[in-house]
């Protein structure tokens, strides 16, 4: 391994905000972002646009108009297209009659027209299958098919437009479903008659505590039942660094003897780490501990307004770079297994590939989890994504500094707007009940910001421009190539992933030159990573490609390679086992005695902000 100087563990830099980025970063001002911060934008025109988010929610008034321009237009110059639609909607509305008309006819009944998807569970309940429940069911059903074929299909508009046109078009019916309705819905109805009309008196107390938490500033509380460092984040530790961006935390062994090379988890700072540490149960640390691994975690602070200025670039060099600095001091002469999720693993791929080009071999293996490095068929959620849309964006995290944790958290749950918006509105207000919180809905409900340089680079340079896949992401100032990566790595993707779909990452295959073991596991973007062995439901599906193996596309991967009932969490610590040295005694905690009195126990204090 070549030769490098240690990092001393560092306190908090107190350098003035915004200032001290460009100190810590050692560059000056060269980025996209800050090349137009010379002169180029009209401040109005920004304020203007941040005023306009405040009424649209932070999506782009101006991309959902281009979209609509592009489908009418095409549309009014398609006839027999048209014709095609108002014969559908004419024969729609027929059947819809005869099977209101023969409902009760032999061979008839509950839905004869058309069911709800597997996913859909709006109308899951037996009660949705009794008249006249089940016709306005499929009444509806066959409303939201007729215009996912009207918007969809239209020749001559661009695909990003009809994607747009099709997802906002849906999510005006899906506040249109009868579930969504007292009167419409059978499961509300058979609520108010066993309880005396007492879940619409408790609809209303929720709604007034969920009014007056959102007028006060607040979110949603988990009371006593999930606090950071007494319910969940529980895992023994101690913090061995800190700068101004991260906190380093090193896990107590679990074993007399653990394997040499340590695992460096890098999260996303989309969200709080602990997600990898949630309940003893749950803990993927707890997990790695326990067999025998030194588990070493970067917790990153929760940015502000006065940190608008951190770029992308500052999370590699302050994250990932010192953290390894930092492991190499406590644990010298040994490689690293090095763990990225989600953005995390975005940023580690791009770490790895630039340690690369570099000639530094630190790294022993590289695990993504449900990570990007390919942002062409990143799914729903590059419908937020056009030049119009980051434009708007950058206008609103220019006026606070920062993306908020509304904000964020509202584009994530209109990808899954059923589930997270709508199901949970009928729970409470309706039906009036509150759903018992988990560890892992409360650690939903502790979001985070996004600084504005780093956020505006990240969607520019990754997902609009694709640099990274396309090999034209420069770090220091030169570029880096994926393909430059020879270490072993082992990708996971998630079936029902809404944030990574698993065929996104899949093509990791043939961007690095190493050899890959591809896992699919069973569950979405966070409930399919967090699968403890001993929790029930959970599958997944593995093979491993070698270097110079043919390529086989996702599709064919998926019929070829048979489902294993269980976690994946042993299939990773047995490929771990296998690319680590023999048992050997724990490492010290901490680069030197001195550390035990000058920072505090994991969690640390970043996590709390």
């Amino acid at each position: 391994m070549p030769a490098r100087s240690t990092m001393p563990r560092a306190e908090a830099l107190p350098l003035p905000a915004p200032a001290r980025w460009h100190a810590l970063s050692g560059r000056e001002a060269a980025s996209h972002v800050q090349q137009r911060e010379a002169g180029q934008f009209h401040p109005a025109d920004r304020a203007f646009h941040a005023a306009l988010a405040r009424f649209s929610g932070g999506i782009s008034p101006i991309a959902l108009l281009l979209a609509y321009t592009d489908w009418l237009s095409h549309l009014a110059t398609s006839p027999q297209r048209e014709l095609e639609i108002s014969q559908a909607a004419v024969r729609d509305a027929g059947r819809l009659f005869e099977a209101a008309r023969d409902f009760f006819a032999a061979g008839q009944g509950p839905w004869s027209l058309i069911r709800p998807q597997a996913q859909d569970r709006r109308f899951a309940r037996p009660e949705w299958e009794l008249p006249p429940f089940n016709l306005a069911a499929q009444a509806f059903l066959q409303m939201e098919q007729w215009w996912h074929d009207a918007t969809t299909g239209v020749r001559g508009v661009a695909k990003p437009n009809e994607a747009i046109v099709e997802f906002s078009v849906r999510q005006v019916l899906d506040v249109l479903a009868p579930s969504n309705f007292a009167a419409t819905n059978p499961e509300v109805l058979r609520k108010a008659f066993q309880s005396g009309g007492e879940n619409f008196v408790a609809g209303w107390q929720n709604w007034c505590s969920d009014w007056m938490r959102m007028l006060s500033g607040g979110r949603q509380s988990a009371g006593n039942d999930f606090v950071v460092g007494e319910n969940v984040a529980t895992s023994r530790g101690k913090v061995v660094y800190r700068n101004d961006l991260i906190e380093l935390i090193q896990y107590c062994p679990a074993t007399d003897k653990v394997h040499p090379e340590p695992i460096l988890i890098v999260p996303a700072w989309i969200m709080k780490y602990y997600i990898l540490d949630l309940s003893p149960r749950n803990s993927l640390v707890n997990f790695l501990t326990a067999q025998g691994f030194t588990v070493f975690m970067i917790s990153w602070r929760n940015p502000g307004a006065a940190d608008r200025d951190i770029a992308f670039d500052d999370y590699r060099s302050l994250g990932v770079e010192a953290a390894l600095a930092t492991i190499e001091a406590i644990v010298p002469d040994r490689q690293v297994h090095a763990l990225g999720y989600c953005l995390g693993g975005t940023l580690l791929s791009i770490a790895a590939a630039t340690m690369a080009r570099d000639g530094d071999d630190r790294l022993k293996s590289i695990t993504l989890l449900a990570a990007q490095t390919d942002f062409t068929e990143a799914g729903e959620l590059t419908l937020f994504i056009n030049e119009s849309q980051v434009a708007f964006l950058e206008d609103v995290m220019w006026q606070r500094g920062v993306l908020d944790t509304t904000q964020m958290a509202g584009a994530f749950q209109l990808l899954r707007s059923n589930d997270l918006i709508w199901s949970r509105l009928t729970r409470h207000y309706l039906m009036g009940e509150r759903a018992a919180l988990s560890d892992l809905m409360a650690w939903n409900a502790d979001a985070t910001r996004l600084p504005y340089r780093m956020h505006s680079e990240y969607l520019r340079k990754l997902f609009l421009d694709n640099n990274l896949a396309a090999g034209r992401y420069l770090v220091e100032g030169k570029p880096i190539s994926l393909s430059d990566i020879h270490t072993p790595m082992f990708v996971v993707g998630t079936l029902r992933d809404h944030v990574a779909p698993w065929k996104s990452t899949y093509k990791i295959h043939f961007q690095v030159d190493a050899e890959v073991t591809f896992l699919l596991t069973s569950g979405g973007h966070n409930t399919g990573i967090v699968a403890p062995p001993d929790e029930a439901g959970h599958s997944y599906r593995i093979r491993t490609k070698p270097v110079h193996a043919v390529y086989t596309g996702p599709e064919e991967w998926l019929k070829t390679v048979k489902p294993v009932e269980g976690s994946w969490w042993p299939e990773w610590a047995k490929w771990l086992a296998t690319r680590s040295g023999e048992l050997s005694d724990p490492p010290r905690m901490g680069i030197e005695p001195a550390d035990a009195r000058a920072l505090p126990d994991a969690p640390g204090n970043y996590v709390r902000q």
